[in-house]
């Protein structure tokens, strides 16, 4: 298989986008950081699960429904806000790396972390492509809908099917990620050429 080989501008940080399924066994944002660091690449791993609105907001339909999972629970402008601006050419060069504690649903009320010029911000999470958000490379895992119906615990089945086959049907993130891993078996990941 030939070598793809993506230029990143580190004069600034980098955003990289690492678009995969919660459900997904593969989980790629810490082996990407821990081989950016042996290259002498700073790296901050920020994951979307971080970023979730308030158990009021995204529960208020249920916590079934596949449609307020797919549009309410990642609060999209926050992450773009903190994270992915800050990171950019023109940002700040902090970012906030957790905004929500899904689990106490509250405030982490974290500090903003200070970024080096040549820091990768990897961004790790579910429906990262949908609304455009300013990637210098995004990654796909990608995983069938066989692997899906596996893969996903029987209580979160009825929400999560069927916002990442609306995921599949409206954004088609293999189609428009820069690299594409298929992930149905975690231990035999493949990249996919386009």
């Amino acid at each position: 298989m030939a070598e793809r080989v993506v230029e990143l501008d580190l004069t600034h940080p980098a955003r990289v986008g690492i678009d995969r399924p919660p459900f997904a066994r593969l989980d790629l944002a810490p082996l990407v950081a821990d081989a950016l660091q042996r290259w002498s690449r700073p790296a901050v791993v920020v994951r979307v699960a971080d970023f979730l609105r308030p158990a009021s907001v995204r529960l208020e339909r249920g916590r079934d429904d596949p449609d307020a999972y797919y549009e309410d629970w990642i609060d999209t402008g926050a992450l773009r806000r903190e994270v992915l601006e800050p990171a950019g050419p023109q940002g700040s060069g902090e970012l906030l790396p957790t905004l929500w504690d899904a689990e106490r649903d509250r405030a982490t009320r974290a500090d903003y972390v200070p970024l080096a010029e040549r820091t990768v911000v990897l961004v790790d999470g579910w429906f990262l492509l949908r609304d455009h958000p300013p990637f210098d490379l995004t990654v796909h895992v990608s995983v069938s809908p066989a692997a899906r119906r596996r893969q996903v615990a029987a209580e979160d089945a009825a929400r999560m099917l069927p916002a990442f086959e609306r995921y599949d049907a409206e954004v088609a993130p293999a189609t428009i990620a820069d690299v594409v891993v298929r992930a149905d078996d975690a231990r035999h990941p493949a990249v996919v050429e386009k």
